[in-house]
């Protein structure tokens, strides 16, 4: 197929966009549409994709995508089967692929570096990408989040084979990749809504870890049950851990100073002295080894890696602080998974030991909490004060009986907790619970769904009350 336009449906997705800034980058016309603007909409449209927020066809397709033989069409389940968009090019014929077997297109040559996992992807995959950005090596990246550092979830370095990419195991999607170096950071229960059983879920895990080319790489979260029968003939297999020193990539003389983290990275190499990380959380170290072991094998250097951890901001929205005052802090992210929700909490209280924690958070996906509302009770039951918000449905419709309700009842003893019918109550709500209370105060907002929209709204209402500068 002679491509020379490609339509997104679903565009303004994180993962959709990334592809999307690749195809604009590499010369070629690029429309898409989205049920709603956002900011990553608004700047695809800046760098020249033609936008569209009416699913009708007149309107969201413009007339030089209306040639079948000349436009691939990419999607996302998120976007229904019965969109007007949807049906329109599956009645043309059109030429239609999956974001992720786009995405399996473009990592099948060159050395890709894919990281997969039910949580850590987003930062690993980032960290590793800054790496090697700062490094000679150099890469082209495709993440699962927006950098801080470059405010973008997607650069181009055609003169680097290095392709650094999240996998993603939603809808088995990672199973499309070609990775030649590949992380795993986790394997928790999770998407049971398309694996059925855990037991699912990690057996899609191994069938990726099987695509790791002969010749190549595969770096695993020590404790997980990957071995070497699991790896095609001429995979190397390391592991990597906090602080545990039985794995091959591990963080020995762990040490805080002025809120940052300082270690020493050991490899199977070389031991890296006195890295430096901002990033909160010792889960973050972790991630950094991984992203060590990754870096490393693409060719990074000892004083390139270091240097690079050095200036690392993370990811938006990956415990990102949304606003400061004297005794209030504000912090925006994105955990939906109680695992995540667990050690961004346990972040939270290593940083500010004294400080009364209240979390708003919103549930994503009906079947989601269905499955784990016992495990998101748990995690939750960790903050002092809980705001439940309604469920954020994303691509499904309500299940009976089940509600964000379904985890209040199950929180412990003793937790203050209330669900708001209404989202936009909580910027108030924060707001008199602030005003009400003495002594440090941390603030979280939680989740995937579209909680984060509620982020700005809530700082400018504590500034009114000048409880934030």
């Amino acid at each position: 197929m002679d491509i020379k336009r490609v339509y997104f449906v679903g565009i303004g997705g994180i993962g959709m966009s990334a592809i999307a800034r690749h195809y604009i980058k590499c010369g070629v016309e690029v429309a898409g549409y989205d049920r709603t603007r956002s900011r990553l909409t608004d700047e695809l449209t800046a760098e020249g994709a033609a936008v569209s927020y009416v699913d009708d066809v007149q309107q969201a397709i413009p007339d030089a995508f209306r040639k079948a033989d000349e436009t691939l069409v990419v999607y996302t389940p998120a976007v229904p089967q019965t969109s007007a968009v949807m049906q329109y090019f599956a009645e043309k014929n059109y030429t239609m692929c999956k974001r992720a077997e786009a995405l399996g297109q473009l990592t099948s040559t060159g050395k890709t570096l894919c990281v997969a996992g039910t949580h850590g992807k987003t930062t690993t995959s980032t960290l590793t990408a800054h790496i090697l950005r700062r490094s000679e090596a150099g890469c082209t990246a495709f993440l699962g989040g927006i950098s801080v550092n470059y405010a973008t979830n997607y650069w181009h370095n055609a003169d680097s084979q290095n392709m650094v990419t999240e996998a993603d195991e939603y809808d088995r999607s990672f199973l499309k990749l070609s990775p030649w170096a590949a992380a795993i950071t986790a394997m928790d229960a999770d998407h049971l809504d398309i694996y059925g059983t855990h037991a699912k879920l990690i057996e899609a895990f191994l069938q990726f870890a099987a695509l790791v080319r002969r010749g190549g790489l595969l770096v695993v979260r020590r404790g997980l049950p990957i071995g070497r029968e699991d790896v095609q003939e001429g995979v190397r297999i390391v592991s990597y851990a906090a602080s545990d020193c039985s794995a091959d990539y591990y963080a020995e003389n762990i040490r805080v100073a002025d809120g940052r983290y300082i270690f020493d990275a050991v490899t199977p190499s070389e031991t890296i002295k006195n890295i430096t990380l901002g990033l909160p959380g010792r889960h973050n170290i972790e991630n950094c080894m991984a992203a060590i072991a990754l870096a490393q094998e693409a060719g990074a250097t000892a004083d390139e890696i270091r240097e690079a951890c050095s200036d690392f901001a993370g990811s938006k929205r990956r415990f990102e602080i949304a606003g400061r005052g004297q005794d209030v802090i504000v912090v925006d992210d994105y955990a939906h998974h109680p695992q995540e929700i667990r050690a961004t909490l346990s972040s939270v209280r290593e940083m500010y030991p004294k400080a009364m924690v209240a979390v708003a958070f919103q549930p994503h996906l009906y079947s989601r909490t269905r499955d784990l509302a016992d495990d998101f009770a748990m995690a939750l039951s960790k903050a002092d004060r809980l705001w439940l918000l309604p469920i954020y449905p994303a691509r499904e419709e309500p299940i009976a009986g089940v509600s964000s309700e379904m985890i209040a009842k199950k929180i412990a003893d003793g937790a203050e907790v209330s669900v708001l019918k209404d989202k936009t109550l909580l910027p108030e709500t924060m707001t008199e619970f602030a005003e009400q209370r003495s002594g440090q105060l941390v603030l979280v907002i939680m989740g995937a769904g579209n909680i984060d929209r509620l982020v700005e709204p809530t700082c400018q209402a504590l500034r009114a009350k000048n409880i934030l500068s």
